[in-house]
């Protein structure tokens, strides 16, 4: 029997919430525990944690700000992901990044909370889950600084080009791959060049309730996505690679667990 660990589940401040226990019932039922909760800024950080002591060894969160959210940063910030940082069931910092696809925060203020982040992981000795679109350059110029003191770093939710994955993969990140891949309209490339990311580097993710695979049939009646699809995901990208589904889900599990540093 296969498992699955779905690295970037956004299950608070998403319409996610209202159905919570639902949602990581028909996780566990699919074989997709643990799920990763993303914090996306302080306060759904810290209800992410909250909501993993409900859930021991099922949940696990990170704790970060987005960059959609960089304008909330300030001089308490810093302090306050250090100190949820101190909970086991914090796995990673983050999510962090830019996004100049959006600009929802002022890019100045973008990059400084993502160098912030990144040195908090660094201190803290702590992997990282990053999010870029759009900012290639910028984000590899920052993250350049810090990439030698990380034990480890993600880059979830990836959509760039061959070039993009080839500097990515030059600087030891992970790399997450989410529904994206099944979109026959915009994951073409992404499906072309899956097969070249290493096997102890690949993870692969909902990101949900967003990015709901465009080609599952039949498909769902809801319009949200969820970790239960995580398998179906799993399978598409193994054909891709042209990997035995099983052997594939069994690698991309134990990578999930050596990021973040968790137990069998």
């Amino acid at each position: 029997m296969s498992r699955y660990m779905d690295i970037a589940v956004n299950l608070v401040g998403s319409a996610l919430e209202k159905d919570l226990q639902g949602v990581v019932a028909r996780a566990v039922q699919a074989d997709v525990s643990p799920l990763i909760v993303i914090g996306s800024n302080i306060e759904e950080s810290q209800q992410a944690l909250q909501v993993c002591s409900d859930y021991p060894r099922q949940l696990y969160a990170t704790a970060g700000i987005h960059p959609h959210h960089a304008k909330e940063w300030d001089n308490q910030s810093e302090a306050t992901i250090k100190t949820l940082a101190q909970s086991p069931s914090v796995v990673a910092i983050g999510e962090c990044g830019l996004d100049y696809n959006r600009d929802f925060s002022p890019r100045p203020q973008q990059r400084q909370a993502f160098a912030d982040q990144l040195a908090i992981a660094c201190e803290l000795n702590m992997p990282v889950l990053m999010h870029e679109r759009d900012a290639h350059q910028e984000f590899i110029r920052i993250l350049s600084e810090y990439r030698p003191q990380l034990p480890k770093a993600l880059l979830h939710c990836f959509t760039g080009d061959r070039d993009a994955l080839m500097q990515y993969i030059d600087m030891d990140l992970y790399i997450g791959v989410t529904g994206w891949v099944c979109d026959e309209r915009r994951g073409q490339e992404l499906a072309q060049i899956v097969p070249d990311i290493p096997n102890d580097r690949i993870l692969i993710e909902t990101d949900s309730p967003y990015l709901l695979p465009r080609s599952m049939r039949p498909k769902p009646k809801s319009s949200k996505n969820e970790p239960q699809y995580l398998p179906y995901i799993a399978e598409y990208v193994a054909n891709l690679r042209q990997q035995p589904p099983a052997v594939f889900a069994s690698q991309t599990y134990q990578n999930s667990l050596d990021f973040f540093g968790l137990a069998q």
